[in-house]
């Protein structure tokens, strides 16, 4: 995929992109999968870190579509975020592990594969990805990104997981039927 075709996949509304990276694939330094599940989050969502506006934590949120949005969930685990349209993204919950899968267990300390990557600080643990791939291209080396050829028939959707604010909205999308998904839907 083209810098300029990724760039106009990732420059769409966080609801449309969360959807449509479900059966994408994503790796760090080779080692990653098949996204099964993520979140849209968009700047007029109380549970969005942009919902307040800019702020420094928040700034990739306003960067380039296409590039990584990490931070820290609750002082604990890094979470990772594609940017969509400015003050939008689509966090990646959990993926199917492909490649790299020695690293996974070793980064995670478990040979389950299903535990692997199934949420979003596990799959940041599992990959590695920390605060030092804050801002970079989802789409350039250390990472590499494919769009998905699933079937949008085979993407269910729900609520999202863990919030206080928000929580009505189904912005929670997954593969149907994965094993590898953070929760049920």
């Amino acid at each position: 995929m083209s810098s300029e075709a990724l760039r106009d996949f990732f420059a769409r509304d966080a609801l449309l992109v969360a959807r449509e990276l479900i059966g994408a694939t994503l790796s760090l330094n080779g080692v990653g999968g098949i996204i099964v599940e993520t979140e849209a989050y968009r700047p007029d969502d109380p549970a969005s870190h942009a919902y307040r506006g800019e702020t420094p934590r928040n700034a990739p949120m306003y960067g380039a579509p296409g590039s990584a949005y990490v931070y820290r969930s609750y002082g604990l685990h890094w979470c990772l975020n594609a940017v969509c349209l400015p003050g939008s993204a689509a966090l990646i919950r959990a993926m199917q592990p492909l490649s790299g899968i020695a690293q996974m267990q070793a980064n995670r300390g478990t040979t389950d594969e299903r535990l692997l990557c199934s949420g979003p600080g596990k799959l940041c643990q599992a990959l590695g990805i920390d605060g030092s791939h804050n801002r970079l291209s989802l789409s350039e080396p250390p990472f590499a990104f494919t769009p998905s050829t699933t079937d949008a028939a085979a993407v269910v959707s729900g609520r999202r997981i863990g919030l206080t604010k928000g929580v009505e909205s189904e912005w929670r999308f997954g593969l149907a039927g994965s094993r590898y998904l953070s929760r049920r839907f």
